[in-house]
């Protein structure tokens, strides 16, 4: 069954929230404001174990932590930055992790259990998938985590290290519940682990590690209810040598087309015909194409309503989710036409959809 992720009960939140500092979360209501970039420094090397795990997870979090690393990435032309986790795959310093991690930034660096810090390229990446391949700039050999070349069996323990809540690369134990889950909605990835552990912001981009010591997936996104309480967390599953990690090791960049739209989740539907822009990112194909979003007054307080996105190449979108679904569709560089209305009025625009990764703009 699929969930709606509009509903208030359960907010969907990318771990790091797109890299907030300091335990921040992003939403799905409407926009969450830019962080200054952390203070990059290279922490002390971790010393601390926990004393709650019981034997045989104290066993396995000591010989994975450290092939585990903290992830800082910042965008100096913005001043944004943010924290998350990542983990090597190999001896030579390739470490996996969220694309959500890293995507908003242009300087990587990677620290690691004995407080070494290396800067580190981003060599390549899955959108669609949120995980991203960094390469260390540093001599190995690193301590590494082998990926998983078996099935994940439903219902076995895993654990998780992160770096959420101030801490640095400390466990979180759950069980393995579901696979192949469906996210709910377009943006968020598809076919994901879900799990019991209770992960925050900071832990994307970490590895679910089997009781093998193998990694089954990096963390991508988590539920939460009402009270704000993690309800379960998810993580895209890999596995050695399948399409994804096969297209990561050979290098390749895989983005995802957008028009430059960042959606109201509260006033989108069909009862105003489709999907509300809130804001329409600058330099993108929405900005050139004269599309309006939302207006707010000094309070925040919503004064007029956006442009309402109703079809794309003549397919009805009676909501965000079915733009974005439409949209993907697509290819980069495809010419894509959207209805609209505005001021109840309907109109039309042809345009070319780019990349997201080149619209520096485009965040909720």
């Amino acid at each position: 069954m699929r969930v709606s992720p509009w509903l208030p009960v359960l907010l969907i939140l990318a771990l790091g929230a797109y890299l907030l500092p300091g335990g921040g979360r992003v939403t799905l209501r409407p926009p969450a404001q830019a962080q200054p970039a952390p203070q990059v420094q290279t922490p002390a090397p971790g010393t601390a174990l926990p004393s709650t795990l019981p034997p045989e997870a104290l066993a396995l979090f000591r010989t994975s932590r450290p092939a585990t690393v903290r992830v800082d990435s910042v965008d100096p032309a913005t001043r944004q930055g943010g924290i998350g986790t990542g983990f090597f795959i190999n001896e030579a310093g390739q470490v996996l992790t969220a694309y959500h991690v890293v995507s908003g930034g242009t300087l990587f660096q990677v620290n690691t259990l004995s407080g070494t810090a290396y800067a580190a390229r981003l060599t390549a990446f899955d959108a669609a998938a949120d995980v991203a391949l960094l390469t260390v700039e540093g001599r190995g050999p690193f301590p590494y985590l082998k990926l998983a070349t078996r099935a994940p069996r439903l219902g076995e323990t895993v654990l998780a290290i992160g770096n959420s809540g101030g801490d640095y690369l400390q466990p979180r134990r759950g069980q393995l519940l579901r696979a192949d889950v469906p996210a709910g909605r377009a943006d968020f990835p598809q076919g994901t682990l879900e799990l019991s552990a209770p992960l925050a912001p900071g832990d994307s981009g970490g590895p679910i590690i089997d009781g093998n010591g193998q990694a089954i997936g990096v963390v991508s996104y988590i539920r939460v209810n009402d009270s704000g309480r993690t309800q379960n967390s998810y993580a895209v599953p890999v596995v050695e040598g399948n399409a994804l990690i096969a297209s990561l090791r050979r290098g390749e960049k895989r983005d995802v087309p957008v028009v430059g739209l960042v959606f109201d989740p509260v006033h989108s539907g069909p009862q105003l015909g489709g999907a509300v822009i809130m804001r329409v990112a600058k330099g993108s194909p929405g900005q050139r194409a004269g599309l309006r979003g939302s207006t707010f007054d000094a309070q925040g307080e919503l004064r007029t309503l956006g442009d309402v996105i109703t079809s794309v190449n003549g397919q009805r979108t009676p909501d965000a989710d079915a733009v974005i679904t439409a949209v993907r569709r697509a290819k980069v560089g495809e010419t894509v036409t959207l209805g609209y209305l505005r001021a109840g009025q309907p109109r039309e625009t042809r345009l070319t959809l780019v990349a997201r990764a080149s619209v520096k703009d485009l965040r909720e």
